[in-house]
């Protein structure tokens, strides 16, 4: 199916699954979807199944947006408690679009949850609460982890009762945007052979194509996959150990629930204690608009410039204690466990860093300052978070960190294959046969699930049914059944208000290029990370966008974004932000519960730099109102 064939069919309000090979543009065609929606005004969700793939789509975790958390099953009891939460009730009871990337690698049984929590909330018992959910990935990707003993026919989605309730439309993308065809120069080409692999039907000619890459020099910026982390460590830290030069050591910073931290950790792709030395191989592991990097990005580091630190966390919290992230060299390291007054005397260490500057495999020069992973709960409070350089080594990496990658040329190995669809996600990484030096293979590489392999049949057939159905509509009938669907959720048709927001975004990608080419412009200079971000918001700002959708388009958690406008409105008191602005009553009580812990004067209730905690108001208004809304208010009260 071609995309716009795929495109027609969303905008009918169907439920739908978009899925087909690596590189055939499922998160392009969502992106196209999305932006319809919200020029239109109809409210969507743009989630995904990993914090990782969330970055991708400028969305949240699935499990963050829908309050289920990191549970695998709902009382009725928790199912009370989370209808009783205003905030999550309201985000569910509003969304008209529910969109799920990378749902391949989301557990069946969360699946259910999320049906289960929308039914229940929207007190509607038809899937997911009778909204439109569209849900993309390939299955053929690895699957979800799942509990010890757990076959895939218990953790894949599509064997949910969620999926059969949803009655999914298949939208099976069949063109192809990564691999670059070899045909033309008399080879053999990667997406024959892929497609081989997907039906399971390999030929001798494509097995000897691939052994023939054994012997091929490909770039020698290539990125080397291995099956195990033991192969990757070691290759890291063996060229690592034979660059000469200053080591540098960046150590990550976490704060909050343990248990949430440690999901965190999983899902980023570094150390806690990162290595750095002139000379590394480096690949960015975290999306950045304003550098111009994504998950993924090859580079070297070249050097350590002198970097400005925004060191400054949510002081307004007092759940979540303040950590100073930084390069942390061995004097550092000492002043660890001697105490409060060791502590205070790093702290008054002036907050200017090192840190990596990488040449990127483009030819760019970047420099890689601290990024946070977070987990939120319903109404945006940090419930966990991990802040670290976001780079790793990477000489070599593993095939499952791969995932989601496009690669230009790899050294792969896949002698020691040890799980199905591991061959297929690593050989599907890259664009062509000639960026592809083949170390070996073993029985199991090319193999795939034969559950995911007969679901792919499935899907296939179902795909062209729908194609061919769609197509038989003449364009005023899919005209009208677009235009019916925008209204039933809410949206406008108005021609104004589409070309408004056409404008605006052609605004943003001006004033993100205009980032790019700002953070590019390195030298002796000290680059300041809290100006260049807070003026990003600002702009945001002055457009009289929402909390929420700054956040999106910044890709920071929204109680970042208040912190950013508290920030801009002490710096200039006339900021323009009354948009935001609480209503009369909200901005009463809560200036009354701030005068009233303000008189009674408990030290406990007091940051170090005077401001009044979140927890003291919440707990005075009897947790009437949100912490995000006490938040505004503040920003509104205090001068």
């Amino acid at each position: 199916m071609r995309q716009s064939s795929a495109l027609d069919i969303l905008k009918t309000g169907q439920n739908v699954f978009l899925t087909g090979s690596a590189g055939s543009g499922k998160t392009y065609t969502l992106n196209q979807y999305i932006d319809y929606l919200r020029a239109r005004r109809v409210p969507v969700a743009v989630t995904a199944s990993t914090g990782i793939a969330a970055t991708h789509m400028n969305g949240t975790t699935i499990h963050s947006w829908s309050g289920i958390g990191i549970k695998d099953e709902l009382s009725d009891r928790d199912l009370t408690t989370l209808s009783r939460k205003q905030f999550l009730a309201d985000r569910l009871k509003d969304t008209a679009v529910l969109v799920i990337d990378e749902i391949s690698m989301l557990h069946a049984k969360q699946l259910n949850l999320v049906s289960q929590v929308l039914k229940h909330v929207r007190k509607n018992d038809k899937a997911f609460g009778g909204i439109q959910v569209v849900v993309a990935g390939d299955f053929f990707q690895l699957p979800p982890i799942g509990s010890k003993g757990e076959t895939n026919r218990e953790k894949f989605a599509f064997m949910s009762e969620a999926w059969l309730d949803a009655k999914f439309h298949i939208c099976y993308l069949s063109e192809q945007h990564r691999q670059v065809s070899e045909a033309a120069n008399g080879g053999l080409d990667l997406d024959d052979i892929l497609n081989q692999i997907r039906r399971q039907e390999v030929t001798f000619e494509s097995i000897a194509a691939l052994e023939a890459t054994f012997d091929q020099n490909v770039d020698i910026k290539r990125t080397r996959l291995y099956t195990h982390n033991l192969n990757v460590n070691s290759i890291n830290d063996k060229e690592l150990a034979a660059l000469e030069g200053e080591m540098m050591r960046f150590t990550a910073t976490s704060t909050g629930d343990s248990k949430l931290v440690e999901t965190l950790k999983k899902t980023v792709r570094t150390q806690d204690d990162l290595v750095l030395k002139v000379g590394a191989k480096v690949m960015f592991i975290k999306n950045n608009t304003e550098l111009g990097v994504s998950n993924g990005t090859m580079g070297e580091l070249i050097g350590f410039a002198a970097v400005k630190i925004d060191d400054s966390k949510d002081s307004s919290d007092d759940l979540i204690e303040d950590d100073d992230d930084s390069a942390e060299s061995e004097t550092d390291k000492n002043v660890k466990g001697k105490g409060k007054k060791a502590i205070k005397e790093k702290a008054k260490k002036p907050t200017t860093q090192k840190m990596p500057v990488v040449r990127l495999n483009s030819g760019r020069e970047v420099i890689a300052e601290p990024e946070e992973w977070i987990i939120e709960d319903e109404t945006g409070d940090v419930l966990a978070s991990y802040e670290q350089v976001p780079l790793c080594l990477a000489w070599a990496i593993t095939i499952h960190k791969s995932q989601g990658m496009t690669l230009d040329a790899a050294e792969i190995d896949l002698s020691r294959t040890f799980e199905l669809g591991q061959g297929y996600v690593a050989l599907s990484r890259l664009k062509s046969l000639a960026g592809l030096q083949l170390l070996g293979m073993n029985d199991m590489s090319l193999q795939l699930d034969p559950l995911a392999r007969g679901a792919d049949k499935r899907f296939l057939v179902l795909s062209e049914e729908a194609d061919a159905n769609y197509a038989m509509l003449d364009e005023e009938s899919m005209t009208q059944a677009h235009e019916k669907f925008i209204l039933k959720s809410g949206g406008t048709l108005s021609k104004s208000v589409i070309d408004a927001y056409a404008t605006l975004q052609k605004k943003r990608r001006e004033q993100q290029q205009a980032q790019i080419y700002k953070k590019q412009k390195l030298g002796n200079q000290v680059s300041d990370k809290s100006d260049s971000t807070l003026l990003a918001t600002r702009v945001l700002l002055e457009e009289s966008l929402s909390i929420a959708e700054i956040s999106q388009a910044r890709q920071l958690s929204q109680s970042t974004i208040m912190r950013h406008i508290a920030d801009l409105k002490s710096q200039d008191p006339s900021l323009a932000c009354d948009h935001l602005r609480p209503e009369d009553e909200v901005m009463t009580a809560v200036g009354n519960a701030y005068v009233a812990i303000k008189v009674a004067n408990n030290p406990n209730d007091f940051n170090d730099d005077g401001s009044i905690k979140l927890r003291p108001i919440f707990d005075h208004l009897k947790q009437s109102i949100d912490y995000n809304a006490i938040r505004l208010a503040l920003i509104f009260i205090t001068p």
